[in-house]
């Protein structure tokens, strides 16, 4: 059960697109969410989850928030190691809901202001372009894609997550791919925005660290919470996947739902 935590596992997803622009059929993406780099506890064998990432040579990596489980220092002596994780076309992050220091105290709110603000450049530092509420596009055969990102928004956690000013100035009929922390904001907000998102990308449920997910059964008593909670989701073809979590958080385990590593590959649908 304590050696599951680094028993990381690589999930494969292909997803198929009526429109995604001709020059990005085949586009794969590697997504780690949720390292929680305070609870670390065995450097050797976290760096095989590590070394197994780079090793999927995707186009692009994205990490989709809770770099740490409360302060900025928890991540100093990994970011050479999450460093190296590198991508012909970027390497980009958001922030998830413990990343912004709000489980712990703080003796003064600017103490608390200025942990963000180092966790901020923590990313820059591991080569990651943090984006809040703001996206890029990225291109390719002279074809193009907007990458998409928000800061967290949950029910019953922080909400600065503004899909609206993330989304300023994307042309309307581009292809999108969001970043989002926790899934709520795609099941609560995003399905439903009058702007078509075709992909989001989160983590945050780390799949409760237990469950069961072999011979077809899937189940986690993170469901109860988060009706989707792990892997692909569609609602009128606007896609979400959940990866599992790199890290670990609270209980120091994992029992039937491994640490994951996503590959996704991005299809035209013909």
């Amino acid at each position: 059960m304590l050696r599951g935590k680094y028993d990381y596992k690589v999930h494969r997803q292909t997803i198929y697109f009526d429109d995604l622009p001709d020059a990005f059929d085949g586009f794969t993406i590697t997504q780690l969410s949720d390292i929680h780099s305070g609870s670390f506890d065995n450097v050797k064998a976290m760096q095989r989850g590590i070394d197994l990432a780079k090793a999927q040579k995707s186009d692009l990596f994205v990490f989709t928030g809770d770099l740490v489980n409360n302060a900025a220092w928890e991540i100093e002596q990994y970011i050479d190691r999450f460093g190296a994780i590198k991508a012909p076309y970027g390497q980009f992050s958001i922030l998830g809901n413990h990343d912004y220091g709000d489980y712990i105290h703080w003796d003064t709110e600017q103490e608390k202001r200025a942990n963000l603000a180092r966790l901020k450049q923590h990313h820059a530092d591991l080569g990651y372009r943090l984006l809040l509420n703001e996206n890029v596009v990225l291109e390719k055969g002279g074809q193009k894609i907007s990458l998409i990102g928000v800061e967290n928004w949950g029910e019953g956690f922080i909400q600065l997550g503004d899909i609206d000013k993330a989304l300023k100035g994307v042309d309307k009929g581009a292809f999108k791919l969001l970043l989002s922390h926790d899934p709520t904001h795609w099941q609560k907000i995003v399905r439903h925005h009058p702007t078509h998102v075709h992909l989001t990308l989160a983590g945050h449920t780390h799949g409760a660290q237990f469950g069961v997910e072999a011979a077809g059964l899937k189940w986690s008593p993170v469901k109860y919470r988060y009706p989707d909670w792990a892997g692909l989701a569609k609602h009128d073809n606007r896609y979400l996947y959940i990866n599992r979590g790199f890290g670990f958080l609270a209980f120091s385990g994992r029992l039937g739902i491994w640490p994951e590593i996503t590959v996704l590959t991005l299809k035209k649908k013909v």
